[in-house]
């Protein structure tokens, strides 16, 4: 390819950009790894040759969701987390328009909602019902009939509804985190399970625990951190702050929660930066 053909190739690509990157960060939850999904595309398309393809732009949706799909069955082989999972991050680099769009279109709640999706789930709902890719195409991309990927888009749009309207009241977020702490500390796993989601993902600095069983099993193993929590207000949402005998801040845990009152999920705050960004309130 000469320099006038790969400009040219180039351009077409830029055409599709914006678009690529809003489909990976919607699979990854990360911009970084979704720049990163952007790129490959790009690598693979030059040297496939814009010759070799005729839709262009449904070839590199293509492509991306199929590189998304291998890095979200690779992270919950490794049961790792997007590094900006806890606070969703846009661009690297500031491009407003872009962001913007991302910003009105992916909140937290909905990352956290789609976090507890398999990988496949995961993109045959945002492929089909957020950017319109045909099942034909989805199933393809996740080795199944346009039939299963219908099934597999359906399920996930079941979990998204049921996460739509959190619990916003106060007073009963409270109840519900009482309640957690409670059958932490007395090491309930009865009790952990009756306020967790069936689905409920926690997220820390070693990892991500998903399922109510599993994330049972862990709080009821930390009695001891339990023990020394106090519920605060975090951001203005209920959470959970433990502090040193110096009175400083060494662990805070936030909490979304569904629409049910349950808890969606637990997002524990270690890192010094992270802990200096939070707005903290006691509670009344």
């Amino acid at each position: 390819m000469d320099d006038n053909d790969n400009d040219f190739l180039a351009r077409r690509f830029e055409a599709h950009r914006g678009h690529l990157r809003a489909v990976a960060y919607r699979m990854l939850g990360s911009a970084a790894e979704a720049e990163d999904a952007v790129q490959e595309a790009w690598l693979r398309l030059s040297r496939a040759g814009a010759g070799e393809v005729e839709n262009l732009g449904g070839w590199l949706t293509t492509v991306v969701g199929r590189v998304c799909l291998d890095t979200l069955r690779s992270r919950r082989t490794r049961g790792e987390q997007p590094l900006e999972s806890w606070r969703p991050g846009l661009s690297a680099e500031p491009d407003p328009a872009q962001d913007a769009l991302l910003a009105d279109s992916v909140g937290a709640a909905l990352l956290v909602v789609l976090d507890t999706l398999g990988p496949a789930e995961r993109l045959a709902f945002v492929l089909h019902d957020l950017f319109g890719v045909p099942f034909e195409e989805v199933g393809r991309i996740v080795g199944r009939s346009p039939a299963a990927a219908r099934q597999l888009a359906s399920r996930a749009r079941r979990r998204v509804r049921g996460a739509a309207a959190p619990e916003a009241d106060l007073g009963r977020q409270r109840a519900v985190v009482d309640a957690f702490l409670a059958a932490a500390r007395e090491g309930d796993f009865a009790g952990l399970l009756a306020v967790l989601d069936p689905d409920v993902v926690a997220r820390g600095e070693t990892g991500t625990t998903v399922g109510a069983d599993q994330v049972a099993a862990n709080a009821a193993r930390f009695a001891a951190l339990a023990a020394v929590a106090r519920p605060v207000l975090v951001d203005g949402a209920t959470g959970l702050v433990a502090r040193g005998a110096d009175g400083a801040v060494e662990r805070v845990l936030t909490f979304t929660f569904s629409a049910a009152g349950r808890i969606l999920a637990i997002d524990v705050v270690t890192g010094p930066e992270r802990l200096a960004g939070l707005d903290l309130e006691p509670v009344r």
